[in-house]
């Protein structure tokens, strides 16, 4: 069988990408298909089925071989795409991406917006492009150019979830019902992830857990003067601040209950260290800094670290505080925030959750109303040992279509079916990837899918799922 050549396969991608995928995901930008978790009404909105209907005639446009393709519909659930491409020998890839998407969040530019995108240069920009609607047109196009050159490949199956940003909380639901046609992957391969830069392949190696919930403080049943009650009433504020104190150390944002952290694995700390020699300042010098300021260290392996394996604690939103404008001399009687813990890998999120209750509620100060609601709990995900195959495979993948090594970063956000598949697929191999790298923005203004990694980042998948083919019909000859 003759290999896949990097040549033909770099000039079909990028036809692919420009003539049939650009196009219909600057129409899938425009749709406003908000995760449920920010759109409850999205059955009747009907924004998701859009996305959902958008792609799948996409699907059915592409001229692959024996490929079926389905929308299914449990029950009060948000609706997946399952296509399957038949292949040869017993070997099994499972594909994964979803097209729900975050809100549009505040700060965009005045020429671009979530839902208005815009082509610039090689950035295509709007909510969802890179996260991630993007990896269903490259899965599908690594498996066309693969028939195309009459490349093998094991059976493949595109499973695309419409519940991600929520966490994925349908998606089990699925692979319950839909267990005896996705078998046993023998390979996973998830494009929802990440890059340090544009210039390789990057795999994520880990993913952090979330323990995110509403921490409330209740001192008063309503606002009073805060010349008549401050020195006697305890401001609210100042309680959090004392609960948080509980939880995070405000100078140094270390984390505090040894429960919420986790040893660091060696290859872990290896792989930061090679990817801090790579990336150097571009780990912080991505984001944006108001003039003067610094990030925690200067250090791109302990950013690295604390970014992917130690916990660590935003606050994300906030109730009871009135606009500077409508902020009068009021002490107010309540105070609740949106917290958002980020853990290691390796520490469950409903334990995390937990011991988050417990150190919040017990002993409120002053006899205050404390209560703390928990909205998310997601343990991470530690890749798997990788065979020596794939590593050989990813390695000349990135060679052939980067002109670089492959890297591997853990990454600090959670997919929460990487999880779930790790715990049901034991013995799968793992290929998490992604295109968001520098300036990227998932989640915020200005996101952007940047076309040259993702039309690379194509070409590798194939190259992957053409090796995997190779070493299952291998491993069948030499048994």
């Amino acid at each position: 069988m003759a290999p896949l050549s990097p040549r033909e396969t770099t000039q079909h991608i990028t036809e692919i990408w420009q003539q049939r995928i650009v196009p219909r995901l600057i129409d899938y930008i425009r749709i406003p298909a908000k995760s449920p978790q920010f759109d409850p009404d999205w059955a009747t909105r009907g924004h998701i089925d859009e996305a959902i209907a958008l792609a799948e005639d996409w699907c059915r446009e592409q001229a692959l071989a024996q490929m079926t393709v389905e929308v299914i519909r449990l029950e009060g659930r948000t609706p997946v795409l399952l296509i399957e491409i038949p292949g040869c020998g017993e070997g099994r890839v499972l594909l994964y991406g979803h097209l729900d998407k975050q809100p549009e969040m505040t700060g965009w530019d005045s020429d671009k917006g979530p839902w208005q995108p815009l082509l610039a240069g090689d950035r295509l920009y709007g909510r969802g492009g890179a996260d991630d609607g993007y990896a269903l047109f490259a899965a599908l196009t690594a498996l066309q150019v693969l028939q195309e050159q009459r490349i093998a490949h094991s059976r493949c199956l595109i499973l695309i979830e419409t519940c991600e940003e929520s966490g994925s909380y349908d998606l089990p639901h699925y692979i319950d019902a839909l267990g005896e046609r996705l078998g046993q992957p023998d390979l996973v391969i998830c494009l929802d992830s990440g890059c340090g830069s544009y210039d390789r392949l990057w795999l994520t190696s880990s993913l952090r857990g979330l323990a995110a919930g509403e921490l409330s403080v209740e001192i008063l049943t309503e606002g009073v003067h805060s010349g008549d009650a401050s020195g006697i009433a305890p401001c609210s504020f100042r309680l959090i601040r004392q609960l948080l104190a509980r939880i995070e150390d405000a100078d140094s944002g270390r984390i505090l209950p040894d429960g919420l952290h986790a040893e660091i694995p060696t290859q872990r700390r290896e792989q930061a260290r090679r990817a801090g020699e790579i990336l150097g300042e571009r780990v912080f010098d991505r984001f944006p800094f108001v003039p003067g300021a610094r990030p925690n260290t200067e250090d791109p392996t302990q950013l690295i670290l604390n970014r992917t394996w130690r916990p660590a604690l935003t606050v994300t939103g906030a109730e009871g505080l009135p606009a500077l404008a409508d902020a009068g001399n009021v002490l107010r009687p309540a105070t609740a925030l949106r917290l958002s813990l980020r853990l290691p890998p390796t520490v469950a999120g409903e334990t995390a959750s937990a011991l988050l209750r417990e150190l919040l509620e017990t002993d409120a100060p002053y006899g205050s109303r404390v209560r703390f609601r928990t909205t998310q709990a997601t343990t991470g995900w530690n890749a798997p040992l990788q065979s020596g195959w794939l590593t050989t495979v990813v390695d000349q993948a990135s060679q052939d279509y980067f002109g670089q090594p492959a890297a591997y970063m853990g990454e600090g956000g959670s997919i929460p079916f990487m999880t779930m598949l790790g715990e049901r697929f034991p013995a799968a191999q793992f290929l998490i990837t992604g295109v968001l790298g520098p300036h990227a923005n998932a989640h915020g203004p200005n996101e952007f899918l940047h076309l040259p990694t993702a039309q690379r980042l194509t070409a590798c998948v194939a190259s992957v799922i053409a090796g995997q083919y190779c070493q299952a019909a291998s491993s069948v000859g030499s048994s």
